[in-house]
């Protein structure tokens, strides 16, 4: 039975809810709410949202997701995860793959490639079967990348070699497209041997990709070189070379912020790296590089 503060209440929103144009039950008023204030760096608020939007639609792919991302930028890996398992539950064909990744982005944050690369081979394996070459290459170089940062090399290795091979696949490949899985390879393959310790081999493999940047056709690929340079630099212990570089790279990049902010700290300037440690955690875009940068820059804040 209802009481006559509750059917008040259920008045109320239906009323709010006509005013909007938004339909009793609708949950998108409440999402299109979360993703800004999840943009604002206010996660707590954004989750607020979600959740009101999973009161009125329990299974909604937005909310669920969007409550999974919230959850993650607060740093509750566990708990994001159990909404990223609803979201993809919930998700329609079109969004399966989306949830999918997320899921393993999610694992990123806590540095867990083995968790990552289940969930990526499911929206690889899906982007496979629908013979989209390029993003199933998408799909595997993001997890690769999860995978090195989370220090499991020989990972990394493989995930980056499997999007190579399969953006390759692409059917009547142009040449600029097939430069740029070779130019992706080879950056791949600098970092890797870079945090094995092979400098001379590191840098050979940045040499190639100069080399297939000097072709000129694919000029936007061109802001990765500094990073390169700066990352090889870095894992070789030339931190003033590496800092050089990585101040000539993409600074909206959080794993930048983040490699610059380690080297000021090998270079003995803690107040420095301090301040692109704040920069990194202000990043709240749920990819691979945030899923590095905002865990490490947590701990070095507070």
């Amino acid at each position: 039975m209802y009481t006559a503060k509750m059917l008040c209440g259920f008045a109320a929103f239906a009323f709010a809810g006509a005013i909007s144009g938004q339909a009793p039950g609708d949950p998108g008023d409440f999402i299109k709410q979360g993703q800004a204030l999840a943009r604002q760096g206010k996660p707590d608020d954004a989750l607020t949202m979600y959740r009101n939007a999973l009161t009125l639609a329990p299974n909604s792919y937005g909310a669920n997701s969007g409550a999974g991302v919230a959850l993650d930028l607060k740093g509750d890996y566990a708990e994001a995860r159990k909404y990223f398992a609803k979201a993809i539950a919930a998700a329609q064909p079109a969004e399966k793959i989306r949830a999918l990744r997320d899921m393993a982005i999610s694992y990123g944050f806590e540095g867990n490639c083995k968790s990552a690369s289940t969930y990526a081979r499911q929206a690889y394996d899906l982007e496979l079967a629908a013979k989209d070459f390029y993003n199933a290459g998408e799909v595997a170089d993001e997890v690769g990348r999860i995978c090195i940062d989370a220090g499991d090399l020989d990972a990394a290795y493989d995930w980056y070699r499997i999007g190579h091979d399969a953006g390759l696949r692409e059917p009547d490949i142009k040449p600029d497209r097939k430069d740029l899985w070779e130019f992706r390879w080879e950056h791949a393959q600098a970092r890797v041997a870079a945090r094995r310790g092979d400098q001379a081999g590191a840098k050979n493999h940045v040499e190639a990709a100069k080399v297939i940047l000097a072709k000129g056709d694919n000029p936007q690929q061109e802001q990765f070189l500094p990073y390169l340079a700066g990352y090889v630099a870095f894992y070789g212990g030339d931190y003033k070379a590496a800092l050089q570089q990585f101040q000539q790279a993409n600074q909206n990049d959080a794993f930048i912020l983040c490699m610059i902010a380690q080297t000021w700290e090998k270079l003995g300037r803690g107040s420095d790296a301090m301040d692109y440690y704040r920069r990194a955690f202000a990043f709240t875009t749920h990819n691979p590089t945030v899923a590095y940068a905002r865990p490490l820059a947590r701990k070095k804040v507070g």
